[in-house]
């Protein structure tokens, strides 16, 4: 074999091979980062989205199964505030007059919450770079729900602790190959109605009397955040050039 076949044949080989190595990395399969964004309440004193929003920032770890499922957990402090003005509160709900009791002086509260949980995310689209016949996208949107727990405290009031299910909506973009971008909002529903706590001598536990069930008359709060994550744990294939 002449000299300059041998070195086309080389340079051809390894050509071959370096791209091979190109296409065997697929995806990652994990993602580490955090959010920043506001915590905002829903209970016994009112409350929607961007009422007294506070201060949130979260912990995240994703697990990418495939293009379109995902598992995350996540740790996270955020705030809540509120107050009863334009409510009618009573002192005693359990008075035995008609109007329900005296109308108790307007309360304001102010609590910090700590919250951990894991969430099941489902894309509408296959996210991620590459396998573009397979219908792969840099972005998508994406629903999300799960379990966990939360821990208010401060406020001149008890800590108080109780369950959640966080249920929301999402969306993702890949900035790099390894660098993702997102926006999440979730109403988290919990199992207690002590959040809005305060050291007031009326509570807003059960205000109105009314019997409570395991989410039933419970408080909720809302988390608004913006998310940046870096892929790790890398997947490969077997090359098949």
């Amino acid at each position: 074999m002449k000299p300059r076949t041998l070195t086309a044949l080389l340079i051809m080989f390894l050509a071959t091979q370096a791209s091979a190595q190109d296409g065997e990395l697929l995806e990652y399969q994990q993602e580490v980062g955090g959010g920043l964004g506001i915590s905002s309440y829903i209970g016994d004193a009112g409350g929607h989205l961007f009422k007294n929003p506070g201060f949130l920032g979260t912990l995240i770890w994703r697990r990418n199964f495939n293009p379109r499922m995902s598992v995350k957990v996540n740790i996270g402090y955020g705030h809540v505030s509120g107050d009863t003005k334009g409510l009618f509160i009573p002192e005693d709900a359990w008075s035995q007059t008609p109007e329900g009791g005296t109308e108790a002086r307007t309360i304001h509260f102010s609590r910090q919450l700590v919250d951990a949980g894991a969430q099941f995310e489902f894309n509408f689209l296959g996210y991620g770079l590459g396998a573009a016949y397979k219908g792969m996208k840099r972005w998508t949107p994406y629903l999300v729900g799960g379990v966990g727990v939360v821990i208010a405290t401060g406020g001149g009031a008890p800590a108080a602790a109780g369950m959640t299910i966080p249920l929301g909506i999402g969306f993702r973009y890949k900035l790099l190959p390894r660098l993702n971008i997102g926006f999440e909002w979730t109403a988290n529903f919990t199992t207690t109605d002590r959040l809005d706590d305060t050291s007031a001598t009326t509570q807003l536990k059960d205000p109105y009397g009314v019997e409570s069930g395991m989410f039933k008359n419970k408080d909720c709060y809302m988390k608004t955040f913006v998310f940046l994550t870096y892929d790790i744990s890398p997947k490969y294939r077997k090359c098949n050039n």
